[in-house]
């Protein structure tokens, strides 16, 4: 077990120190939220005006979907690190290292699990300036849990196709998988106002749970009616990412 951890320890130092080394790599996954909020909120703000909205300010109604947003980006990032150590063979390396596969992944997903705080911590402080609801205590260790939840999975689907394709040129399909995943959501308007074709995807969509999950608080009182969705629906998404993941680094070599 303290081997374990040792292990997990080092392949999360070596993904934060990326940061560092590579500032320019990460400063757009950091940004890219922000934008997202400043953007929308200045083009459809008027939208809490409709009927139904269960938001008074479009900000408080669309930051949760930017914390989102930097999950889904940092474990796209981290697919495509990965994919970059596999073309330059240092993957390869990793695979003759003594530590189980299941180890080497939880390495690899704890380090996006702790980057995908520094967009929505930036998300955060620019939305509180402008004068978005503080939702609590509880809430943002609530949204944080989620978001890292998130960032578990996403990075455990990006690895499976950084070692089917092992090649960087296979990114864009990283990043639209949980663009995709978090846009058919309630992203930007309540269920009541999606179309009838959307609101049936929405359904079925499980980041739609952990999106109103991480809402809590912004919009309404933390409640465990939808808390618990919000969690087995990680738990579902970080159990089959994670299985295709850890059944992909097995099959490596042979």
């Amino acid at each position: 077990m303290s081997g374990d951890l040792r292990t997990i320890r080092a392949l999360m130092g070596r993904g934060l120190n990326e940061i560092l080394r590579v500032p320019g790599g990460a400063i757009p996954g950091v940004l890219a939220p922000t934008i997202f909020m400043l953007g929308l909120s200045a083009a459809f703000g008027k939208a809490a005006a409709l009927p139904n909205f269960t938001a008074d300010d479009f900000r408080t109604f669309i930051v949760p979907v930017g914390m989102l947003q930097g999950a889904g980006f940092t474990g796209a990032a981290t697919g495509v690190n990965l994919a970059r150590d596999i073309e330059q063979g240092w993957f390869d390396r990793l695979m003759l290292a003594p530590a189980r596969r299941s180890v080497l992944l939880a390495g690899v997903v704890a380090s996006a699990c702790l980057r995908c705080l520094l967009p929505a911590t930036f998300l955060l402080v620019v939305a509180f300036s402008l004068g978005v609801d503080w939702p609590g205590v509880g809430a943002l260790a609530l949204g944080a849990l989620l978001i890292m939840g998130l960032a578990a999975a996403a990075a455990c689907y990006a690895t499976v196709l950084a070692l089917r394709f092992r090649t960087q040129q296979a990114a864009p399909l990283m990043q639209v998988g949980t663009f995709v995943a978090i846009l058919f959501t309630t992203a930007y308007v309540p269920r009541e106002l999606l179309s009838d074709w959307l609101r049936a995807i929405a359904d079925l969509n499980p980041v739609t749970h952990v999106l109103e999950g991480v809402r809590q608080g912004f919009i309404g009182d933390v409640t465990w009616a939808q808390t618990w969705p919000a969690l087995v629906a990680l738990a579902g998404l970080v159990g089959l990412f994670g299985a295709l993941a850890v059944r992909g680094m097995r099959r490596q070599g042979r």
